[in-house]
């Protein structure tokens, strides 16, 4: 009798488009980064991703480069959700990224002095 391991990763398009951001965020969140690593999943399962958030626990959350340079998030979200609120998790993630991104933006486009005022909701 022939055992299949079905895989218990997901994969989430998001919106995520600039790596260096999106490391610097996890960062600013507490969360150690590895490139060009493997996420964890269920049972010792393993994928690659270009950028992998190393969470507490056994299970990672990873993304991976699309060709139209936007990442996908792969995670095995059941097992991120034993040890975190993954939705709080991923928001909080999605949240910073875009302030980040958004003061990226301006400081490239000159307007360091501008005064900016980001309205969270």
């Amino acid at each position: 009798m022939e055992e299949t391991q079905m895989s218990h990763f997901s994969t989430l398009r998001t919106k995520i488009t600039d790596a260096e951001i999106l490391k610097s965020s996890l960062r600013d969140l507490g969360i150690s980064v590895k490139t060009e690593a493997d996420v964890r999943g269920y049972n010792g399962q393993r994928v690659r991703a270009d950028i992998v958030a190393v969470l507490e626990g056994e299970y990672d959350l990873g993304w991976s480069r699309n060709s139209d340079g936007s990442f996908d998030l792969i995670a095995d979200l059941w097992g991120v959700a034993k040890k975190h609120n993954q939705t709080e998790l991923i928001n909080s993630i999605n949240q910073k990224y875009a302030v980040n991104k958004t003061l990226a933006e301006v400081k490239q486009r000159g307007l360091q002095n501008a005064n900016v005022k980001l309205v969270l909701q």
